[in-house]
This record gives C-alpha cells, sequence and structure tokens, in this order.
C-alpha cells in the first residue's frame, strides 16, 4: 500500500511545475508539503536510495485527466534532483518518442481531441549514484476496435490522417493510399 495523490487538469499551465518547485520538494519529507506530484516522486526516489528496492508510481485517471504530463512532471524531477538532466538529458530523449506514439496510439475522442488509446509502462534505470541512465516505454491494452470503427464525433488514430495526407508522397506511393482521402484532416 503507498501514497495516493488525487491531481485535477487545470488545462491550463500553472508555475507549479517549475524548477524552483523541484528543488522546493528535493529532500522533503511526505506529509511536510503540499499534495504535489514532486512530493510523490521524492518519496519514490528518496525509498528507492534508501532500501535499494524498485519503486512504482502508477498515474490513473480518464480521458484528459493529464496523466501523460503527470508522467512527464515525474521524470523531470528524477532528471534534476538525479543530477542527469544537464549531463545527458534523459527525460529529453525518451519524452522525443512521444509525438510518434502518440501518432500511431492517440485519437480524437468525444472528450479529448489528444486521446490517448492505449497505457504506458515507462521503466526508468538509475545507476549507483541514483543518475538516470536510460529508460524503456512499452505500450499496452491498444483500443483495436478503433482501427475498423469509430463512433460518431470521433476520429480514428492519428496516422491514419497522416498517412493520407502524405499519400502522394513517392515513398507512400507502394502504401496504396491514394483512396483514402474522404475525411477532413483536422491537425492540432
Amino acid at each position: 500500500l503507498g501514497i495516493v495523490l488525487v491531481a485535477i487538469n487545470p488545462y491550463e499551465q500553472l508555475p507549479i511545475y517549475e524548477q524552483d518547485v523541484i528543488y522546493t520538494y528535493s529532500g522533503q519529507n511526505m506529509g511536510d508539503m503540499d499534495p504535489h506530484i514532486f512530493a510523490v516522486a521524492e518519496e519514490a526516489y528518496k525509498q528507492m536510495a534508501r532500501d535499494e528496492k524498485n519503486q512504482s508510481i502508477i498515474v490513473s485517471g480518464e480521458s484528459g485527466a493529464g496523466k501523460t504530463v503527470s508522467a512527464k512532471y515525474a521524470m523531470r524531477f528524477f532528471a534534476t534532483v538525479g543530477g542527469s538532466a544537464s549531463e545527458t538529458n534523459i527525460e529529453a530523449k525518451v519524452l522525443a518518442s512521444s509525438p510518434i506514439m502518440e501518432a500511431i496510439g492517440n485519437a480524437k475522442t468525444t472528450r479529448n481531441d489528444n486521446s490517448s488509446r492505449f497505457g504506458k509502462y515507462i521503466q526508468i534505470g538509475f545507476d549507483k549514484r541514483y543518475h538516470i541512465i536510460g529508460a524503456n516505454m512499452r505500450t499496452y491494452l491498444l483500443e483495436k476496435s478503433r482501427v475498423v470503427f469509430q463512433a460518431e464525433y470521433e476520429r480514428n488514430y492519428h496516422i491514419f490522417y497522416q498517412l493520407c495526407a502524405s499519400s502522394s508522397l513517392p515513398e507512400f506511393k507502394d502504401l496504396g493510399l491514394s483512396k483514402c482521402w474522404h475525411t477532413p484532416v483536422l491537425w492540432w
């Protein structure tokens, strides 16, 4: 059993995730500060170092709740307190795969224009000094029904529309996409 943090997506940028806030939470004990994703990340980081055991942070919620953004903030916290933010920029390398993953696994739903239709499992590796040395991201539970059917006012995966928009490019000639242009493409 562990800590539970209930967060609400304000749907706007707030100054509560800045670098100085990371340093405010770093080294603090759980409960000494206001509830925050950085407090949860600090507790997991501290327990990993103290007990030398793997830790897990589960980010759960419904569409549009801000799960992906919360995971990014936790990774930024680890990169900063682990001293690797400026050294190797592992966070940027891990998150660089996000647009590709989103194109393949995200779709417009009635509740969210860029909704993940899959789960993500991100495993972050640390060295003996507790600096981030790498990460592995896996996806699971892809919503396969969206490939052949979309509810009214929803769309297929973004990659479908991106492929259709690129159908005139020579490298896409052999894919037979010339007749898929039946739905206008909305970019966001």
